[in-house]
Order: C-alpha cells, then sequence, then structure tokens
C-alpha cells in the first residue's frame, strides 16, 4: 500500500503489517527490516519503511501511581487518551508536542519537546524507564542509568535502535485543566526574542510569527506564556472545561488556496485578533496546546499535494543573526507561513535529541517546487548560523546537510550498523539520510 506521514509528502509503497502482541512484532522481525510507526503525526518518511508496524493496538494503560503520577503505559496509546484519563484526576502531561495525536511510542522516539523545554526539558526528562524490543526480538528494559546506551539512543533516535514496546513516565499535578495565558505583541524579531529570553521563568512561552511583515515590522510577533490555573483562579469555570465540538476539512482545498495573499492576509487578521486579546485571560487546555487539533485534517488544507515543515533549531550565540537571516529570505520569497512558531529550548536530552539551548523556529509552506528551493536557502542559512534540523519534521534534507548540521549523526549511524540494528530497523528517511 501506499503510505506517507501527516505532511502528505513524501508517499512511498510499503508493507503495513498490525500485529496484536509481541509475538506478531517477532514474525514481522523476521520478514526483514521495518519501522514502528504510532499515529502518523510525524511529518515526513520517519515512520514510513519498506515494511511499517502499526503500532496502535499496544494501547493499554499498565500502571497508574496517584502518589507520584507515575504512569506505565503501551507504547501505542494516544497523548489525548492519556489527558482523558488523567486529567479529570488531577494530572497532565509533563510535556507534550503542539498535537495530542500521537502516541507515546512515537513521543520518545523523536524526543518530544514543548513550550516548556526552556524550564523542564522534553520527553527524556519525564520517563523513568522504557522497554525496547531488539533485533532478535528479544525485550531490554532501559532507564536513565542502567542499559544507558540504548536508552540514549532510542529516545530521540527515531525508532532506529528498536521498536518501543512500553514505558513508565511522570506526569504533572495540576489543579484545573485551565491555562493562564498571557499575551504580549511585539513589533519585531528582535522585541519577540527578547521577551522569550526575560520571560524564561514561566513555565510555558511560545511566540506566532508573522513572516511576511517587512521593515521595523518584520518577525512581528504575538508571545504568549502559560501556567496553569489554580482553583482560586477560576471563578464561575468550572475546574475542567467543556469539551469543544471539532471542526474538519472534508476535502483537499485547491493549491492555489495557500498564495501569498491569503497568507498575507491571515497573518494580518491574526495580529489585529492578537492585539484585541493581549493581557492575562483563561484559556482551556485544549486551545492553548492543541490549537490545530479543533480542526480535524488540517493536513488537507495544504492540498493533494501536501505540505512540508521546515524546523530548526540556532544556538545562542548566532540566533538573532540566523533568525533574521531566515525570516528575510522567508519574506523575500513571498511564500509566507500562516503556522510560523518561535520557541525558546534550553539544555539538550540525549546523544540524538534535537534541542540545543537556543531558539527554535518552524514553519509550513505548500510542496511546490518554489518551496523546495526556498528550503534550499533556510538549510544554508541554518549550516552557517550553527543549527541543526528536527526529523520528526523532516521530508527532504540529505545526508550531506544533516551530516554537516549534526556532527552525532555519523557515530550514531556506525554504531547501527556496527550493533546489526541497521539491518533490523529502517525508514524511508534513515535509507534517505543514509543512517
Amino acid at each position: 500500500m501506499k503510505l506517507s506521514g501527516w505532511g502528505r509528502t513524501p508517499v512511498h509503497d510499503t508493507r503495513l503489517v498490525q500485529p496484536d502482541d509481541e509475538a506478531g512484532l517477532r514474525a514481522a522481525l523476521a520478514d526483514g527490516p521495518l519501522i514502528a510507526r504510532g499515529n502518523g503525526r510525524a511529518y515526513g518518511d520517519s515512520a514510513v519503511g519498506r515494511q511499517t508496524v502499526d503500532m496502535r493496538r499496544f494501547d493499554r494503560v499498565l500502571a497508574f501511581d496517584p502518589a507520584t503520577g507515575q504512569l506505565v503505559a503501551e507504547a501505542g496509546i494516544l497523548l489525548g487518551d492519556i489527558i482523558a484519563a488523567f486529567l479529570p484526576q488531577g494530572w497532565f502531561p509533563a510535556v507534550t508536542p503542539g498535537t495530542k495525536f500521537v502516541t507515546l511510542g512515537g513521543m520518545i522516539a523523536a524526543d518530544v519537546h514543548g513550550k516548556n523545554h526552556h524550564r523542564d526539558g522534553g520527553m527524556r526528562a519525564t520517563i523513568d524507564w522504557i522497554d525496547v524490543m531488539d533485533g532478535a526480538g528479544q525485550v531490554q528494559r532501559c532507564t536513565p542509568a542502567d542499559n544507558h546506551d540504548l536508552f540514549d539512543r532510542t529516545v530521540g533516535g527515531m525508532g532506529l535502535t528498536g521498536i518501543i514496546l512500553r514505558a513508565a513516565i511522570r506526569l504533572r499535578a495540576v489543579e484545573t485543566g485551565w491555562i493562564r495565558q498571557t499575551t504580549t505583541p511585539a513589533a519585531n524579531l528582535a522585541a519577540a526574542m527578547d521577551l522569550l529570553d526575560a520571560e524564561t521563568s514561566a513555565t510555558y512561552s511560545v511566540a506566532w510569527i508573522d513572516c511576511l511583515a517587512t521593515g521595523d515590522a518584520m518577525g512581528r510577533s504575538l508571545v504568549m506564556t502559560g501556567e496553569h490555573a489554580q482553583r482560586d483562579e477560576l471563578g464561575r469555570h468550572p475546574p475542567l472545561p467543556r469539551a469543544k465540538g471539532k471542526k474538519s476539512v472534508p476535502v483537499d482545498l485547491p493549491g492555489v488556496a495557500l498564495n501569498r495573499y491569503s497568507v498575507r492576509a491571515f497573518n494580518a487578521l491574526y495580529w489585529q485578533a492578537g492585539l484585541r486579546k493581549q493581557g492575562t485571560q483563561l484559556v482551556d487546555w485544549d486551545s492553548y496546546f492543541y490549537p490545530l487539533d479543533a480542526i480535524l485534517g488540517w493536513n488537507r488544507i495544504y492540498g493533494r499535494k501536501g505540505f512540508l515543515q521546515f524546523q530548526c533549531v540556532l544556538p545562542d550565540a548566532t540566533a538573532r543573526a540566523g533568525m533574521t537571516a531566515l525570516l528575510q529570505a522567508i519574506s523575500a520569497s513571498g511564500q509566507g507561513s500562516f503556522l510560523a512558531v518561535l520557541k525558546r529550548l534550553g539544555a539538550e536530552g540525549t546523544g540524538v535529541s534535537f534541542p540545543q539551548p537556543g531558539h527554535t523556529l518552524a514553519l509550513d509552506f505548500p510542496a511546490t517546487a518554489r518551496a523546495q528551493a526556498l528550503f534550499d536557502r533556510l538549510e544554508a542559512i541554518t549550516l552557517d548560523h550553527g543549527g541543526r534540523f528536527y526529523l520528526a519534521k523532516d521530508a527532504r534534507l540529505s545526508a550531506r546537510i544533516l551530516r554537516a548540521a549534526d556532527p552525532r549523526m555519523e557515530p550514531f549511524a556506525a554504531q547501527r550498523r556496527a550493533g546489526g540494528e541497521a539491518g533490523h530497523f529502517a525508514s524511508m528517511q534513515s535509507d534517505r539520510l543514509q543512517l
């Protein structure tokens, strides 16, 4: 069958299997190299292989400790199901990406980061242990202290060290399902980065950027910080927000629907709306962490050809100059993104994790020839400023560019070859990147 990631490009032929148990996983291993796949929310082809193993039947909660918040669950459970089960009990994910439609195993494989990485780190910081099935079908338990090498290469290793079966993670205690959000307009990129740098004590922080603004307004942003609201802040609000209805995109939109004019208009409207909402207000957890989840199938907005996401992180020393160069290139191309997000990141997680201290920029573009040419320019700017790229969002990097950006990747690939993992676990992305 044909399969892609969330960006809907590239599309590959794959043999898709959906085992019910560990015996089924061992049978799949006997049929040749494979890659585990969760809910398919990686943007490119990191969860598509010549043989792809759908892990969503491994979706059980195995244990929960209400005294510590430790959750033991299988890798195929959805983050949204964890929230539905445990937020009413006063617990929330300690780290979350921008969608709740991801699996626990996928979050670990990508070492996902959230709006609190600058303060709390990424997924690795929440993990007590993981069980990994190796190429021989044996299950190994690894922790930050025991079997550390496998742990360090699996968290952030994009599924290339084995099949993540289950894990023990720690949730965060919260009193309510509301976030106290403070929105502050920033007149340009420098002001936005100043605000993010000044708000390092905030639990959550993120900036939306108007990437088509030019001149003195280039990089104008809405910086949004957040804290979990306490019960005494709610007034008449119920502790748990009421569930909201979902909208959907029922068909692929025409490719011309997203152009510089429609994106410019959207950005202008979003900026004006943010100005009206500046200040502090209570917002529900779903709206704060997962605004795009309110539109089911939002990836169809980009049309049948799909879309590409560019995400890099630039170190502190070069972040300001590098982000300025990136925005100048995007603005000059006329290919603005209405999903441009800037965040501050903290310390590295594992030996193959994406984050490093600095700032990360993420943008979406329709998958066109013009976008491919723009990506060439953005990748060159990232390299010039010592940045690296997020493999969970990648659909087009070359092995040369990856190694130039991230010297850790060649030792990772060499260790996979030496240990035999490369013969058992492979994705279309790992083939392309020669991992």
